[in-house]
């Protein structure tokens, strides 16, 4: 791997580190390939480590993949790739068994069984039991897996606190050599900042990975960490790559509702064991809204429990866990009994208070079913992507299979990419680093804050839950006013990590604008009041920007 002052080169960057990223830098660098790997904070800082509930694979004698794909087609209302589906659903219990392998401590049915019966859970869609979890922090215990192999490994080299600020491609350059790069616009690395130096640094690769994760923070209640602020869509959409499907932004219908309690999410798995939503009187009122009741589509669950706190008056609504018994809850969701107990919430005797707050970015990125995006040599792998897998809505779990598929067949596809044509990959000089022009230190960053507030806010009264085209329109006006504030910011100040994720966020939040206004019905998580209904008749499978 060569460096230079400011300067890097590789032959796989990846922008991100969970379960995509990790994933892919292990396959690229068992094949003997030089991967970077980019780390918005520390390595495994984003949702992955945040993700309770498990991975969705066909593990059991009593399930099949027709039943798992069915499931996901459902949940997908209509608009899922039915191929991409049965890549995922096929290839899953491979991707999960390579992660046993690595020494991911899955839970056992029974606690020291040395074979592989593990303990399934089933949660919200899915018609069987078929999510393989670590107790109730599998996210975590994946993380910290991968994060260990990763060290394993010479030819990997982990920059933590960096933060993508652009893609570098050759149509940005100008290159008009056919031999170098082809006709097509191709990518050829990256700018990152190094946010505890502020150094901005040129990274050239032959291949990049964008595994950034999602944009729950364009919202203002989300079950997302911090860096979820959709930066790898907003760098491939500025570099002139496909947009799919943003209007399909998931609410997770069960956020702990507490002041001192920050995004703290209770997972879906406590419903499919028997916990039930019922209104502040203590009524169920599931069954009003889907057959499924609690374990009804997440869609439908966080916009009944929406239409229960507006009808109500209330500020939440209740998840009722006290039927399976204070035994059940410590062994199967010991993290979410300790949690709630800190916040004065013993989920044995007390119904916990819970609302909606974004959760999943469904759309993104378009990428085949390679992971390959509209720019060559330019990958999307996991949330930050749209393969078609998840549709109008993501069934629970399913996310962190799609990271674990698309990492495998991401690298598959690479490998050959890298070392077949190596004369695509020689520039006819160094790629130009960073100008900062005429831009001056940010003294006061209030104006940065104040503006970021007001996009999340806008977004949550706008385009959340429930929409309209008069509530659409306001806020296309307001972020088109917005989005010029931050430009002229971008342009006359030294970068920062806040900035660049300001000017993200708002390139995000008009990309979801610009798709929900195409969509003219409602489907799946797109739901308007003007076309209340999905009508065929304006059917769109895709809504590409």
């Amino acid at each position: 791997m060569g460096s230079s002052s400011k300067r890097l080169t590789t032959q796989a960057l990846i922008l991100g580190s969970g379960i995509a990223g990790l994933s892919v830098a292990l396959k690229l660098a068992q094949s003997g390939m030089q991967v970077l790997v980019v780390c918005k904070g520390k390595i495994g800082d984003g949702s992955t480590a945040w993700a309770q509930g498990g991975i969705a694979s066909v593990w059991s004698d009593t399930d099949s993949f027709e039943q798992h794909a069915a499931d996901t087609l459902d949940a997908g209302a209509g608009l899922c790739n039915p191929k991409t589906v049965d890549i995922c659903v096929h290839e899953g219990p491979q991707r999960v068994q390579e992660l046993i392998d690595y020494g991911v401590p899955f839970t056992k049915y029974k606690e020291g069984d040395p074979t592989e019966n593990f303990d399934l859970h089933r949660e919200g869609g899915h018609r069987k039991r078929r999510i393989l979890h670590a107790d109730d922090m599998t996210g975590f215990a994946i993380i910290q897996t991968l994060s260990a192999r990763l060290k394993e490994h010479q030819n990997i080299r982990v920059l933590e606190n960096y933060i993508g600020i652009d893609l570098i491609t050759s149509a940005k350059m100008k290159v008009k050599s056919k031999k170098l790069c082809g006709e097509k616009n191709r990518c050829l690395g990256a700018y990152v900042l190094n946010t505890e130096t502020q150094e901005i640094f040129t990274i050239q690769s032959q291949v990049t990975m964008l595994a950034t994760g999602g944009a729950g923070k364009v919202y203002l209640y989300t079950s997302n960490p911090d860096s979820s602020s959709g930066d790898g869509i907003a760098m491939a959409h500025r570099a002139g790559a496909r947009i799919a499907n943003m209007e399909f932004m998931q609410f997770h219908p069960t956020c702990l509702y507490h002041p001192d309690a920050k995004n703290f999410l209770i997972t879906e798995a406590l419903r499919g064991e028997g916990a039930v939503l019922k209104t502040i009187d203590g009524l169920e009122f599931m069954e009003s809204y889907h057959p499924m009741k609690s374990l009804a589509p997440r869609d439908i669950v966080a916009r009944a429990i929406d239409m229960e706190i507006k009808r109500s008056g209330s500020d939440f609504v209740h998840l009722d866990a006290r039927s399976l018994g204070e035994v059940a809850l410590r062994e199967k969701f010991p993290n979410i009994y300790e949690r709630c107990l800190k916040f004065g919430i013993n989920i044995a005797r007390d119904a916990i208070p819970v609302v909606p707050a974004c959760h999943y970015t469904c759309g993104g990125v378009w990428a085949d079913e390679n992971a390959r995006t509209s720019i060559e040599g330019l990958y999307a792998i996991g949330e930050v992507a749209s393969t078609g897998l998840h549709g109008a809505n993501r069934l629970a779990s399913n996310s962190l299979l799609e990271g674990a598929v698309f990492a495998h067949r991401a690298s598959v596809d690479a490998i050959p990419y890298i070392t077949s044509h190596p004369e695509k990959h020689r520039m006819p000089e160094p790629l130009p680093e960073w100008n900062a022009g005429h831009a001056v230190q940010l003294e006061e960053r209030i104006d940065i804050a104040a503006t970021w507030h007001e996009i999340r806010t806008l977004m949550w009264n706008y385009v959340g839950i429930v929409r309209s085209d008069k509530r659409l329109d306001r806020a296309r006006v307001r972020l088109g006013i917005l989005r010029e504030e931050i430009n002229q910011y971008y342009w006359e100040f030294l970068l920062t990590a806040d900035l660049i994720e300001l000017r993200n966020l708002a390139t995000v939040a008009d990309l979801i604008v610009q798709c929900a206004s195409l969509r003219k019905e409602s489907r799946g998580l797109h739901y308007t009041v003007d076309y209340p209904e999905a009508n065929d008749l304006f059917f769109k499978h895709d809504t590409v920007i």
